[in-house]
């Protein structure tokens, strides 16, 4: 029986080991799978950038980043910002338009709208060379919106008081522990309003379109990615192979050599994606919408 045992061991230890460390072994292999280069063209210093913009606009920091490294190297030669968002927050959105900006001034980039860019993704894309929108698209909302609930009802059938100290009138403004008074309301108009004229004097700037115009391009319209042309706030129709085309032919680039994005990061801005909508639902915050 020994003998037996002994005869087979070079096969029931590897069986034993794999039985053991299963799922360590999927995880390592999954890994692999993520992060291996999948041919000699990945290995390769890229030429070109992709910067993808999708969701919600909460937060700038990420993308900036990449932006303002992509604008200081001098190996990339342009970048396509490849943008699927509804907008979002005017500070981060403002970051993105800014950088895009300081990236247009040195490199060509192009502004790829692959389903929507609105409000603050359309924000983020004015100063690149062009926009190129694939025909599906939605285009616009060029708006500012700031909303929050009036929880007041509930807050009296379960009970809860509110309890203040504070320090000047505005100084309670927007809790939603009660409905906002005129003179509050009042106020946050002259906030929305002068983000509005910014945005829409932004917008007018970097179209080169007259700002005494814009009731037709601005006002919060939603336009079709043939009819943000013929307004102005689209260069072109295309598809992804086509933005990559025209930036190909910008940029001067022989052999076009494209980055991939770590599959985890895109994991990752999908569930900040998804996280940002839970928050932005039950917090108000001044929008570009």
């Amino acid at each position: 029986m020994n003998f037996l045992k002994k005869l087979f061991l070079p096969i029931t230890l590897p069986l034993k080991f794999i039985q053991e460390h299963f799922k360590a072994m999927l995880f390592v292999l999954i890994l692999f799978l993520l992060f291996a280069p999948q041919s000699e063209k990945d290995l390769q210093d890229n030429n070109l950038q992709e910067i993808a913009l999708v969701g919600p606009i909460m937060d700038a920091t990420d993308i900036v980043t990449q932006i303002d490294t992509a604008t200081d190297n001098d190996d990339i030669k342009g970048v396509l910002l490849s943008v699927n968002s509804p907008g979002g927050a005017v500070s981060p959105s403002i970051e993105i338009a800014y950088a895009i900006k300081r990236l247009h001034e040195k490199k060509p980039v192009i502004a790829y709208a692959k389903g929507t860019m609105a409000s603050g993704s359309y924000y983020s894309s004015i100063w690149a060379d062009e926009i190129i929108a694939n025909p599906g698209s939605m285009i616009g909302s060029i708006g500012v919106i700031m909303e929050g609930a009036d929880l007041s009802g509930i807050m009296q059938k379960v009970g809860i008081k509110t309890q203040v100290v504070k320090a000047g009138k505005y100084k309670q403004i927007g809790t939603s522990d009660r409905a906002w008074s005129k003179f509050e309301v009042k106020e946050l108009n002259k906030v929305i309003q002068g983000t509005y004229d910014m945005f829409s004097k932004d917008v007018a700037d970097a179209r080169g379109l007259d700002i005494k115009k814009r009731d037709s391009f601005a006002n919060a319209h939603i336009f079709t990615a043939l009819q943000a042309k013929e307004i102005g706030l689209v260069d072109s129709l295309g598809v992804s192979y086509d933005a990559k085309k025209r930036l190909i032919a910008l940029s001067g680039v022989k052999s076009p050599v494209w980055n991939k994005e770590d599959k985890f990061n895109q994991f990752i801005k999908k569930l900040s994606a998804s996280t940002a909508v839970t928050l932005q639902t039950y917090f108000p915050a001044l929008v570009l919408k």
